[in-house]
């Protein structure tokens, strides 16, 4: 006959036995569902698709090279398959070490420098482990052709907004005028999406291209792109893209989606003061930034500088940028309303995180509601794409004209009297905010 300290000790091994299996499924509650890759020029981006949250390391082997992610309180939901194309990984194979613990093995054409981090789930997406594979500087792949599934614009003939002049050849050390297009969105982050499937990421990417194409063909200028394909880039890291291409503006594009389906109409912001003030504190706080020069004021750095005088070049060169930027955004706005309905007759300002560069002009451009059926399919429409490119690269030109660099072949041409010299250092006064 048991004792009762024998059962007691026997009470409370079931109960751990119990616990220990409750706590088991908790952990492993969480099923790796699929994954997605998309290939950026420096990088490839892995997101697994998760049931719940989880734990994870990620660790590198070499002699041959593989990467080795560890997903703590999780079970494979479904095969990992994945096209691996244009990319270091040869193939992906996963094993449950445990029952809570899986583990993904890719194996390697080269080594890379792994970055991992979860996200949390949004309206679109569940819980998500984001794995990027960063390619090392000698083995990094090209760029790869854009994905087949987003829209391309088969080069046609541009008609212009003005009569085409031609222009003489350009002298010695005349430089073009460098335009970074940004096309909103890309890769997992798909922006907004349309009732039949049109996704935001694709459309904009394709008037991004059909822009860049129609400046490039302007003598004097070069368009250049953030994204050249179906990858997502960080705010921060597209003007820091604009920056290191020595933009003389940048041009974000977007499609817009509204709560109601009847919203319609295009749209151009710049920054907000609220927002010009807020980012030169904080640039002012960044290390880093306090050595970058500031494009606008010549060699201007701010690293041997005081604190009151950083702050008041700063100001400045912000003030510069936002008044150059309600101006071109003017233009662009007044040629866009010939070819589309506008939301709003001026532009807005707002503090639009990838408007914030003290040394760049910039524009955002909504060039509609995705979210409004009959837009939407407008927007996916090349000759809709060609028409909305076309009044933006004519707005540009026409600031430009007016506010050439120095040193470039546009300002030699006006100061040579051979284009319209039109109003110079042509200013707006910054606008509150107003919808």
């Amino acid at each position: 006959m048991m004792g009762s300290g024998m059962r007691f000790r026997a009470m409370v091994a079931a109960v751990g036995l119990l616990f220990l299996a409750v706590t088991v499924d908790a952990v492993a509650d969480s099923k790796v569902n699929s994954v997605r890759l998309w290939r950026a020029p420096d990088n490839t981006r892995l997101v697994f698709d998760l049931s719940g949250p989880v734990q994870h390391s990620v660790f590198t082997l070499t002699s041959p090279d593989r990467l080795v992610i560890d997903i703590n309180g999780a079970t494979l939901g479904a095969p990992l398959k994945v096209n691996t194309s244009n990319t270091p990984i040869t193939a992906m194979r996963s094993a449950q070490r445990t029952p809570t613990d899986l583990r993904v093995v890719i194996d390697l054409k080269k080594a890379v420098t792994p970055k991992s981090f979860v996200l949390a789930p949004n309206a679109q997406y569940g819980n998500r482990l984001v794995v990027d594979l960063f390619d090392s500087a000698e083995a990094a792949a090209p760029i790869p052709p854009p994905p087949s599934n987003v829209a391309t614009v088969a080069p046609v003939p541009v008609t212009p907004i003005d009569p085409p002049v031609k222009l003489p050849p350009a002298p010695a050390g005349k430089r073009d005028i460098i335009v970074v297009i940004d096309a909103g969105h890309g890769g997992e982050d798909p922006g907004a999406s349309g009732s039949r499937g049109q996704h935001e990421k694709d459309v904009v990417l394709a008037i991004a291209r059909e822009l860049q194409r129609q400046i490039n063909g302007m003598k004097g200028y070069r368009a250049e792109l953030t994204r050249t394909g179906d990858y997502f880039i960080p705010l921060r890291g597209r003007t820091e893209i604009a920056r290191k291409k020595g933009a003389d503006l940048f041009v974000s594009i977007h499609a817009d989606a509204a709560p109601s389906a009847a919203a319609f109409g295009a749209s151009v912001f710049a920054l907000s003061d609220r927002g010009a003030t807020s980012e030169t504190a904080r640039w002012l706080a960044d290390s880093e930034n306090r050595s970058d020069l500031i494009g606008g004021a010549g060699s201007v750095s701010l690293d041997d500088k005081d604190r009151m005088l950083a702050g008041v070049l700063l100001d400045l060169s912000m003030t510069a940028s936002l008044t150059s930027s309600l101006d071109v955004g003017q233009k662009v706005l007044s040629n866009i309303s010939r070819v589309t309905p506008l939301h709003k007759q001026r532009v807005e300002q707002a503090g639009f995180m990838v408007l914030k560069s003290p040394d760049i002009p910039s524009i955002l451009v909504e060039t509609g509601f995705i979210s409004n059926a009959n837009e939407a399919t407008k927007l996916s429409g090349a000759s809709h794409q060609q028409a909305l490119a076309r009044s933006i690269s004519a707005g540009v030109r026409q600031f430009f004209q007016q506010n050439p660099p120095p040193g470039t072949y546009i300002a030699w041409l006006r100061d040579s009297g051979k284009i319209a010299q039109g109003p110079r250092d042509h200013r707006v006064s910054p606008a509150r905010r107003w919808r």
